[in-house]
């Protein structure tokens, strides 16, 4: 099996040192149990300058992770000249002001998604970013965790013949009326951080890169939860912002499809993705939606017809990193986009996602948006 996404050639960077120098802009608990773990795991990365708002919290991870800088601002961090790849790890309001600090200085720049609320500057960044020759990276890193590679070299070698039928449900046990107060921001429909913009986006990336995009489509958005209490202050928000999406239509290869995305699921929340064809089937599937610790997906499988789905156990040659324990699986593909990013620069090519995906997922949110507004069917220009 390839074991690989189809790159697309790009230049090459001059001069290029031996190791990938990351400064980090943001150092809150995704930043250092995430990505700063990761990269302490890889030898391709060199962790060199860290930023934050919180001075006292970037020095605390400069001592505890052998950074060597601390920027005293945001343009120091940026145009600091060990740094090939900036990191924007900050909340998603927070993004534009470093993309665009980053970009202005010609540096690779790393994004959360969503790369920013408004679709409008996400498009002015996407545009920033091609006139500036920098390469952009998007953090919906689960297209290349170990199963959803597996299952499209599958795909390609056959297994399952032409796809006839795609179904996804994904549901998680927060963003129903109760909340932590580390989910405060996701009651402000202006953040675009509700469980149908971060969780759909960071499942239906990798479900359309394995099975391609949508031509046309319907959806529904809908709140259940109108009024959601923080739970360690007692805090009441009235919000709009929606916990449930289901949509359905035809795939760009001619198959049906079907994504149900639902918070505040008491019981039995998870993921499973079916993939339906002429000649068989194949199944995704994880008790846990952004990937527990040690929660591995694993894959089902069947050819002919008749047949009862079995395992189909992932070869090792998948594992990119040494084998790992007591990590989220979240945090670990987060790895796997690092080494995939790495090995663009080595090769010259674009395999990561990039800027440009963050448009058109955010294009794609708006008009689901728009489709269930209206009752309208949403046609894609190819």
């Amino acid at each position: 099996m390839s074991n690989t996404s189809a790159p697309t050639k790009v230049k090459n960077h001059i001069n290029q040192p031996s190791k990938i120098r990351v400064g980090l802009v943001g150092v809150g608990n995704w930043a250092l149990y995430a990505h700063v773990r990761m990269l302490n795991l890889m030898q391709q990365y060199e962790m060199v300058a860290v930023y934050s708002q919180r001075a006292e919290a970037a020095q605390a991870a400069a001592r505890e992770h052998g950074i060597a800088h601390v920027a005293a601002s945001l343009a120091d961090l940026v145009n600091h000249p060990e740094v090939d790849l900036v990191l924007v790890l900050t909340t998603g309001p927070q993004h534009e002001k470093a993309i665009r600090a980053a970009i202005a200085a010609g540096k690779d720049v790393y994004c959360e998604w969503p790369l920013t609320p408004n679709a409008k500057t996400t498009a002015e960044l996407v545009e920033l970013a091609r006139a500036a020759g920098v390469r952009t990276i998007l953090g919906t890193q689960r297209r290349f965790a170990p199963a959803f590679r597996y299952v499209k070299d599958l795909i390609a070698e056959g297994y399952v013949g032409k796809i006839r039928s795609v179904r996804m449900h994904v549901s998680v046990n927060s963003f129903g009326k109760l909340r932590d107060n580390a989910l405060r921001w996701s009651v402000l429909p202006e953040n675009f951080m509700g469980v149908v913009s971060i969780f759909g986006a960071h499942f239906m990336d990798p479900l359309f890169s394995v099975v391609g995009r949508p031509a046309s489509f319907s959806a529904v958005l809908k709140n259940q939860f109108p009024e959601v209490t923080i739970v360690e202050t007692g805090e009441v928000f009235q919000t709009t912002v929606p916990d449930q999406l289901v949509m359905s239509g035809i795939l760009a290869n001619g198959a049906v499809f079907a994504v149900h995305i639902e918070g505040g699921k008491h019981n039995g929340s998870g993921v499973q993705i079916d993939i339906t064809g002429e000649a068989g089937d194949l199944q995704l599937v994880n008790e846990h939606a952004f990937g527990g610790v040690d929660q591995h997906y694993e894959v089902h499988g069947a050819n002919g017809d008749n047949q009862r789905l079995a395992r189909l156990p992932i070869p090792a040659s998948y594992d990119w990193l040494p084998p790992t324990s007591g990590i989220q699986t979240g945090a670990l593909e987060l790895a796997d986009l690092y080494e995939v990013y790495a090995r663009d620069i080595a090769n010259g090519t674009q395999t990561v996602p990039t800027f440009e995906d963050a448009s058109w997922m955010q294009t794609f949110l708006n008009h689901a948006a728009d489709s269930s507004r209206t009752g309208q069917r949403i046609e894609i220009d190819a």
